[in-house]
């Protein structure tokens, strides 16, 4: 059902490839500091490159504004580095998964050779898509691991979502009304991938606060490349 999409996963926390800007090459240079840890241009535009290839979007279609969100989200994925360290790697049963997720938002890669070349578009090779796609796995791993224990979805929380949102918006769409045990589980699901979002919201927002973040914008030069 559609309003169970609301809740859009963080996944894109997670993100590391190069991308060719126009015709020239990236030349390198500082695009923030991260208590110390320095993020250049080229990973900045390998962010964009990821993200647009696990969206099935292209990396020249991002607006200044979503270019400075994955920015915002490399520095966030360099804050939550430095708080969790993976114990484990991801398996490959995992990444392959995700890799067919993925492969299926590109209609070209119907076949191997349109596969290859929907990467090569983004400057991403095979193994360079499955290091990322584990990395990710890592860190969402290692987060709900720490912030998912303390979420606890009552009842009442649930009854009222459905009362409130749920069957108001099946009745504005028209669509037949549901008794709760058949949506009981989604629901609680839901609500508990909502707040656990918005833990990570805070708990970014502390992070950031407590670090020492300088971008070229902060330091008086053009954040946008």
């Amino acid at each position: 059902m559609k309003m169970w999409k609301q809740c859009g996963r963080w996944l894109l926390l997670c993100s590391s490839l190069v991308v060719p800007v126009g015709a020239g090459q990236i030349v390198d240079r500082m695009v923030a500091n991260v208590n110390g840890h320095v993020l250049l241009q080229s990973d900045w535009e390998e962010e964009l490159a990821y993200e647009a290839f696990v969206n099935g979007r292209s990396p020249d279609s991002f607006t200044p504004e979503e270019r400075k969100a994955a920015l915002d989200r490399l520095i966030d994925q360099e804050l939550l580095r430095e708080q969790v360290r993976p114990s484990e790697s991801t398996s490959a049963d995992e990444i392959g998964a995700r890799v067919k997720e993925v492969r299926k938002l590109h209609p070209e890669a119907a076949t191997d050779d349109g596969w290859r070349a929907a990467l090569q578009r983004c400057g991403l090779t095979q193994a360079d898509l499955e290091q990322r796609l584990g990395e990710s796995i890592q860190l969402m791993r290692l987060v709900e691991a720490r912030l998912r224990p303390s979420i606890q979805i009552d009842q009442k929380a649930v009854e009222s979502y459905y009362h409130e949102q749920l069957l108001p918006e099946l009745k504005k769409a028209g669509s037949r009304e549901v008794a709760l045990p058949e949506v009981f589980g989604h629901i609680r699901d839901l609500l508990a991938e909502q707040r656990l979002n918005q833990l990570l919201h805070g708990w970014l927002a502390s992070l950031r606060s407590a670090s020492r973040i300088q971008t070229l914008q902060s330091g008086g030069g053009d954040q946008t490349p």
